[in-house]
């Protein structure tokens, strides 16, 4: 009988051997909360479509960044929803507006022990949905907008932002929004670019987690699935424009773009765990298909491994809390 020359199966043998010689590791730094505070709340709303996560009230967000903090998160991503929406955003920009004091609470309690990172887009401010601000036929225009992000950027750096994330997925934004933080003092302000964003099913229940006002798609400027190549260009110009950190979305089911935007890039590389991809899981371990920490643990070290720097995901507490237990 002959046997096999080589064996992998010894470094599997136990799981203090699989531990000694993991190649992915997960830890609490690795992870950053989105958070949702809605205007006007004053008790948490259940997302139907997510269970488990709410839009916060003022006083809960503050909470919620307690524990984040607590726990050793890499940081809270804040997405506010204003209780007023009109054409341009306006209350994107307005200092006391929902998200830019939400912001400068979350910054007052948590200092420096807690990146506060916040959304630079227009979707949950427009009484439209839209990313940007649309012309007389209906389009998103594209450099009116970016007038717009560029003062939003420096609204949430006064705010006291440790991060502006643009997400809008507007030609040229990085550079706008560079400029425009530079120009006001806030050169030490970094941008966390929204760079092969895809136009993807898997938002779903984020629709309703901003109660959206869309009515269609964002297909015209959030990137095409097929593609591959465009997310290297796109990744490549948010660099050059001045991105501290890019980001692709969503991240289990475009692995691939996640690989490839890493091997490139020479900056930190985000992804992001989409409502979709949270909802799935949640849905199919109610209904006890699956194993619900194994899934949620197996798919975040699979986006890790995929090359991702950070993950930005709704389990990020709770995956933190394990990662407590087990150290």
């Amino acid at each position: 009988m002959s046997f096999p020359a080589r064996r992998p199966r010894r470094l599997r043998r136990t799981p203090a051997l699989r531990r000694l010689v993991a190649e992915t590791r997960l830890h609490p730094a690795d992870l950053i909360l989105p958070v949702f505070v809605r205007e006007g709340l004053t008790e948490p709303s259940p997302i139907s479509s997510m269970p488990g996560v709410v839009q916060h009230t003022e006083a809960t967000l503050l909470e919620a960044a307690d524990e984040a903090r607590e726990l050793g998160l890499g940081g809270i991503m804040l997405f506010g929803i204003p209780a007023v929406r009109d054409a341009s955003g306006t209350a994107s920009l307005d200092p006391e507006g929902i998200l830019n004091r939400s912001i400068r609470a979350v910054k007052e309690r948590v200092g420096e022990e807690l990146p506060v990172m916040s959304d630079l887009c227009l979707d949950e401010f427009t009484d439209h949905g839209h990313c940007g601000v649309l012309t007389a036929d209906g389009a998103v225009d594209n450099d009116a907008t970016l007038e717009i992000y560029a003062q939003m950027g420096v609204a949430q750096a006064e705010a006291g932002a440790d991060v502006v994330a643009p997400s809008g997925m507007m030609d040229g934004q990085v550079a706008v929004i560079r400029q425009a933080l530079d120009d006001a003092g806030h050169q030490d302000v970094p941008i966390l670019a929204y760079s092969a964003k895809y136009a993807s099913a898997f938002y779903g229940p984020f629709r309703e987690a901003v109660d959206s006002q869309l009515s269609g798609d964002r297909r015209t400027y959030q990137m095409d699935a097929p593609n591959r190549t465009e997310a290297l260009r796109e990744a490549e110009l948010d660099i050059t424009e001045g991105a501290d950190m890019i980001m692709v979305k969503p991240a289990t089911a475009y692995l691939d773009i996640l690989a490839d935007v890493a091997e490139i890039s020479d900056v930190p590389v985000a992804a992001y765990q989409v409502s979709g991809e949270y909802a799935m899981i949640e849905a199919a371990a109610a209904r006890g298909w699956i194993d619900r920490r194994a899934v949620i643990l197996e798919s975040i070290t699979a986006i890790r491994r995929a090359g991702a720097t950070n993950v930005l995901t709704y389990h990020a507490a709770e995956i933190a809390g394990w990662l407590r237990e087990n150290s």
